[in-house]
């Protein structure tokens, strides 16, 4: 698993030994970083599963202004550091320990978030639920981008007012969500 482009290009990141996470693969990130590759500038990114950080370093090497990346697994958040170290991208990150609801709970209002990744456990099939504190956690920029990986079953129910579009790439199903510029 590599940074595919911008300043961290060809950075080989490390991912968690075990089964407990399930990296983004390559041709699935490919997909998703073409269709957001020109709004990716300036955008301040929450990665809420961080896993090995691979999607928030991506968008930081094209161009992101920051990421703040939360996982519930301290090893995962070692892992992430010791990513955006290798990156030479750990100065526009900031690594969270965190369970997401409490994360979101705590950061309610206080930060505005351009771009959100939201890849959890398929098994857990919550990106529902996510989506909805998400929504009532009021850390939206107008314009943002949710992109919500999961399997067939796990894909999330449309929220009026928000443009939903689907993407398959072999198993994998990506929803990016669109928010309006203005509420």
């Amino acid at each position: 698993m590599r940074i595919i482009t911008g300043i961290a290009r060809g950075t080989k990141l490390r991912t968690l030994d075990g089964l407990d996470t399930r990296p983004t693969t390559e041709m699935c990130k490919e997909g998703v970083f073409s269709a957001i590759q020109f709004e990716l500038h300036d955008r301040i990114v929450l990665d809420l599963f961080g896993g090995c950080g691979q999607l928030a370093l991506e968008a930081l090497s094209r161009g992101a202004e920051r990421a703040v990346i939360v996982d519930s697994s301290r090893a995962a958040c070692e892992i992430i550091k010791e990513n955006a170290v290798k990156t030479k991208l750990m100065k526009q990150c900031r690594v969270v320990t965190s369970d997401w609801k409490e994360y979101l709970r705590g950061v309610k209002g206080k930060e505005k978030f351009g771009l959100v990744f939201l890849d959890p456990p398929y098994a857990e099939g919550i990106l529902d639920e996510v989506l909805l504190k998400i929504k009532n956690s009021d850390i939206l920029a107008p314009g943002a981008i949710i992109v919500c990986e999961s399997d067939k079953d796990g894909i999330p129910t449309p929220i009026d007012g928000w443009n939903f579009k689907l993407y398959r790439y072999g198993k994998s199903h990506i929803t990016m969500i669109r928010l309006p510029e203005e509420e």
